[in-house]
């Protein structure tokens, strides 16, 4: 007797979007274990990832319609990342045991010839990054370390010592500066040069390790996100420290592409979710916690104010934050939940009062949406396929295997902008 599978019931408060949902267009099975990373080959129906069980495979589009491994290349190790540039063919590969291995691929995707080996590290390497306009191979690792190394030569031009294990890393080739994220949940910002590596700034925010790094030169946005389940959009091209988060995860954030054409930043996580932000709309900074020994609209102390509490003869009361303004009350002055999403909080936050009144009567139309992968997501990526023009966002598996193609559905027009509530 053949069983029905029928679709989980629905709760008001679901998360995921129903009514537009991205399109699964292909499948990659056949990795045996977790897939660390992927990128589709600019101009052919190909796919190249890398995985932990040592292997890194080029999958190609067969007459069927269906992938299948064209190339798969043994390692002496895990293959934990990857950066593959498309107008060279160069692939570099980052390894479990600190090496960077460098590859060509063929013209007809059906080899890769190595080229140089890359003794960057003592421990697993966590990011590669190439620039060919620089000629640099960069690369970051659980050993604390950030490299970089001239590709004609091999040869190490230099590096930076950090004081926790090296998460992610990104590198804007125009201005040479380098964003690595490390584990305590820092983003330190490095200026390169041939002498090389001058600390510029550490930007601090996220309270969990940073996963991912996102660069857009264009905006120059800088995107990051973490194991606190949260995003960060740095405005770096700015200069004026704006920064503001987005919210909409409820595991680690590991994946995140920023599409400059439609103004929207594709993120994923272990959640299993992947989110689709509009990012061409106006947001507000999310602002600093305040701080009191008194509720700021009751006046009412908090517990650790004991002189308060002994002069009004009242139990002290915990401590909350306004999400929209900062303010810090008491749970009696802050009972009412809304979405705030100019802020990026697409689900309902603490309000207090004050703020309450004003915003309840404002539109707040989502501006994400939320879709079900149905398995955590390692990575995420997109592409432009010039012969059909379909857009296309790549999300790779960390815990089945799979890689999937999906194409994201059509953003909507944005809201109109909403009004400041109050300013205690």
């Amino acid at each position: 007797m053949a069983a029905e599978i029928k679709p989980a019931p629905r709760t008001p408060n679901d998360r995921f979007s129903t009514t537009k949902k991205p399109a699964l267009l292909s499948k990659l099975e056949g990795c045996t274990d977790d897939v660390n990373a992927a990128v589709v080959i600019p101009g052919e129906d190909g796919v190249i990832s890398v995985c932990d069980d040592k292997t890194v495979r080029v999958w190609l589009k067969r007459d069927s319609g269906q992938y299948w491994p064209s190339i798969c290349q043994y390692m002496p190790s895990g293959c934990t990342s990857m950066f593959y540039t498309p107008e060279t063919r160069q692939l570099f590969i980052g390894q479990e045991n600190g090496t960077v291995s460098e590859f060509t691929l063929a013209q007809d995707c059906n080899r890769i010839n190595p080229t140089r080996e890359y003794l960057a590290h003592t421990a697993r390497v966590t990011a590669v990054n190439f620039s060919l306009s620089c000629e640099w191979m960069l690369s970051v690792s659980r050993d604390k370390l950030f490299a970089y190394h001239c590709s004609e030569t091999g040869r190490r031009i230099g590096g930076y010592s950090f004081e926790a294990w090296c998460t992610s890393l990104q590198f804007d080739s125009q201005s040479k500066y380098a964003f690595v994220g490390d584990y305590s949940g820092q983003i330190t910002m490095l200026k390169l040069d041939n002498n090389g590596a001058t600390l510029v700034t550490t930007l601090k925010g996220h309270t969990g390790s940073v996963r991912v790094l996102n660069w857009a030169p264009l905006p120059q946005l800088l995107f990051s996100g973490s194991f606190d389940q949260t995003i960060i959009v740095w405005d770096i091209g700015g200069q004026k420290g704006t920064a503001y988060e987005l919210q909409g995860h409820s595991n680690k954030v590991t994946g995140l592409w920023y599409v400059g054409s439609c103004e929207r930043l594709i993120s994923a996580g272990e959640d299993g979710a992947l989110g689709v932000w509009e990012m061409g709309v106006r947001r507000r900074e999310t602002p600093a916690w305040k701080e009191s020994d008194l509720c700021q609209i009751c006046r009412a102390p908090f517990i650790w104010n004991v002189r308060a509490m002994m002069e009004k003869k009242q139990l002290g009361l915990r401590q909350h934050h306004c999400r929209w303004c900062g303010a810090a009350v008491c749970a009696t002055c802050s009972p009412h939940r809304l979405p705030l999403p100019v802020m990026g909080f697409e689900f309902p936050q603490r309000v207090c009062t004050t703020c309450y009144e004003t915003l309840r009567h404002e539109p707040r139309e989502s501006l994400a949406s939320f879709h079900d992968m149905k398995h955590a997501v390692s990575s995420c990526t997109w592409t432009r396929r010039p012969a059909a023009c379909v857009r296309r966002a790549r999300t790779a598996s960390s815990r089945s295997g799979t890689l999937a193609y999906y194409s994201p559905p059509r953003p909507s027009p944005p809201p109109p902008p909403i009004s400041n509530a109050c300013q205690l």
